[in-house]
């Protein structure tokens, strides 16, 4: 890859790219306005994404024992945003994702190729060397600024759902479409199937909907969570919890600013976080996403806020989650994390390190994506943490020339990476985080399997992939059906021991596509996106067999359909518990801008059972 030049003098800390991508870390100067992308256009049904065309990069090895990084300050790999510049809005740097917001589907042609790839070729599997053994640095050289909030709302509290043991965040046996476990089978057992009921009648409806806010600017709206008690989305610098199945307001959160990055992961007693802005800046369009959160989902409160300087100015924040007790933060100026409860600091970056923690994966183990290195012999390190003291447990040096990695799943540890000159994720990596010894590399061409990842600011951000009973679920690359007239697929799975297909294999069907959800115990859970003449489903798949069960069906009614079909689940948010369907979207709309169909920020399905 073509290396970037050197930082300019005087330039901001954290200041967004002058184009979307990675661009190398800069100096402290005050944050500006970064620049303002057209809106996304809307999509009917599960549209494709495609590759943009990428500067070129060296050849890509296999991850192999190396020697210790050399000293320097690594730069991240420049890359042009694939899809024609997704919003980098209010509370959000441009992220450069492997694949783009999609077009509509009905004007995208067949993706090439498709099928299983042939076995992955043999790789080094031996340990990785540690990288000192020590915790993160803890001095308070780095001025860290805490301002404990407490808001008291008038509402009842909840409890997430027992499953796993230990504070995993994933109680709920709920998950985004972004990747993970999502149950309490997710670390390779294959016990029983999940909690999901099949319904006697699975058709739905409307359970409640929350219009889409316009705003003068595109404004950042990431951010949803569900227990037991409560369905939580992030608004226009607000999170609002909203009761279930009605959908009434419980509590509101009011936020200075724009939401930035939120958590998918929370304790199991309902405790997450998020960054924001500190005030909306008018005349900059962009304060920085310096504000650090806790937040309490069932009581309906911020706990408390923090910030970390870096010299004279607040670091950028556009990562966070939650690993166990804490929650971690990542940047080109280090890592932090803090207590989740009091918020004490656990570790802060080390002024003058050679190595930055650039983002972290959470859930029921931490793992640091950390990059080492010069500029001609950057390095990333896979290291999974002691939560309490950031002590590194295991690290896997990821081969050189990957510039690009995000966590899966951190139990078991999946990686995903985008290498060569490609724009979207081409290879996995299954390690062993108790040795960092290599498992199992699968490889994964684009133009053969779908799922995405959003790249070098979201470290856990990936849809349409999961893991589970001891397997990598993915859906392969939409094509043509037999009838000619859409798109199908077919999920897959792989042995994260062996990397080798398993054989298992669910179709769609023609005209509709898969997208893997989550695990419900031993079965997968995925989404089937509406079709001209179908509203969407939920399906359980059985983890042996492969048996699609039906467990949701939405309305087809027309303007309900055109609404679905503008979240789509390889970019927005989608939450399935206790038979129902909940979907967020992570952008406002600017004012002014149209769209086929009903936009909602949030639309919610259910049998009513």
């Amino acid at each position: 890859m073509t290396q970037p030049p050197p930082p300019p003098p005087n330039q901001p800390p954290n200041q967004p790219p002058q184009q979307p991508g990675f661009g190398p870390p800069s100096p402290n100067q005050p944050p500006q306005q970064p620049p303002q992308p057209p809106q996304p256009q809307p999509g009917y049904g599960y549209p494709q994404s495609g590759p943009a065309p990428q500067p070129p990069q060296p050849g890509y090895g296999y991850p192999q024992t190396g020697s210790a990084p050399q000293p320097g300050y690594g730069y991240p790999g420049a890359q042009q945003n694939p899809y024609g510049q997704q919003p980098p809005a209010y509370g959000q740097q441009p992220s450069a994702p492997y694949g783009g917001r999609p077009q509509n589907p009905y004007a995208q042609p067949a993706q090439p190729g498709y099928g299983y790839p042939g076995p992955p070729p043999a790789v080094p599997m031996q340990p990785q060397p540690g990288q000192g053994g020590g915790g993160r640095n803890n001095t308070v050289l780095f001025i860290v600024v805490a301002a404990v909030v407490a808001i008291a709302l008038i509402v009842g509290g909840g409890i997430w759902y027992a499953s796993s043991s230990g504070d995993s965040g994933q109680k709920h046996d709920t998950a985004s479409s972004s990747g993970g476990t999502g149950g309490k089978n997710g670390s390779g057992s294959t016990g029983g199937g999940g909690k999901e009921k099949v319904p006697a009648d699975p058709a739905a409806d409307v359970l409640f909907k929350v219009p889409l806010p316009t705003t003068d600017d595109v404004v950042s709206t990431p951010g949803s969570w569900l227990t037991d008690k409560v369905y939580a989305k992030s608004g226009v610098a607000e999170i609002v919890g909203y009761d279930p199945a009605k959908g009434t307001k419980l509590w509101t959160i009011k936020l200075p600013g724009p939401v930035c990055a939120a958590s998918k992961q929370a304790t199991s007693d309902g405790r997450t976080a998020i960054t924001y802005q500190p005030k909306w800046d008018t005349k900059n369009k962009f304060a920085g996403c310096t504000q650090i959160a806790a937040i309490d989902l069932d009581a309906g409160k911020k706990l408390w806020t923090k910030s970390v300087k870096s010299g004279d100015y607040p670091v950028n924040y556009q990562n966070v989650t939650v690993g166990q007790r804490a929650v971690a933060v990542g940047d080109t100026n280090g890592g932090a994390a803090f207590d989740i409860d009091s918020g004490k600091p656990l570790w802060l970056p080390k002024p003058g390190d050679d190595c930055y923690d650039a983002g972290y994966g959470g859930g029921a183990k931490l793992v640091a994506v950390r990059n080492c290195g010069d500029v001609d012999n950057a390095r990333l390190l896979i290291q999974t943490l002691d939560p309490k003291t950031g002590k590194v447990i295991s690290e896997y040096r990821m081969d050189q020339g990957i510039d690009e990695a995000s966590i899966v799943s951190t139990d078991p540890l999946v990686v995903a990476a985008a290498a060569g000159d490609s724009s979207q994720i081409t290879d996995y990596f299954s390690i062993d985080d108790k040795t960092g010894k290599l498992l199992a590399h699968i490889s994964a061409p684009a133009d053969t399997y779908g799922g995405k990842c959003e790249g070098i600011t979201r470290f856990e951000d990936c849809h349409g992939i999961v893991v589970g009973n001891g397997k990598l679920y993915l859906p392969t690359a939409e094509h043509a059906g037999s009838s000619g007239l859409g798109q199908t697929n077919s999920i897959v799975a792989f042995d994260l021991t062996t990397g080798k297909p398993t054989g298992q294999r669910a179709d769609a069907g023609d005209d509709t596509t898969l997208v893997p959800l989550r695990m419900d115990g031993s079965n997968l859970l995925a989404y089937r996106p509406p079709t001209y003449n179908k509203g969407g489903q939920i399906v359980s798949v059985d983890g042996g067999s492969f048996k699609m069960t039906k467990l949701l069906q939405n309305p087809a009614v027309q303007n309900v359909r055109e609404a679905e079909s503008n979240i789509l689940p390889d970019s927005d948010e989608l939450l399935f518990g206790d038979g129902r369907l909940y979907m967020g979207q992570v952008f406002a709309r600017r004012k002014g801008t149209s769209s086929i169909g009903e936009e909602d920020l949030v639309l919610a399905f259910g049998t009513g059972g």
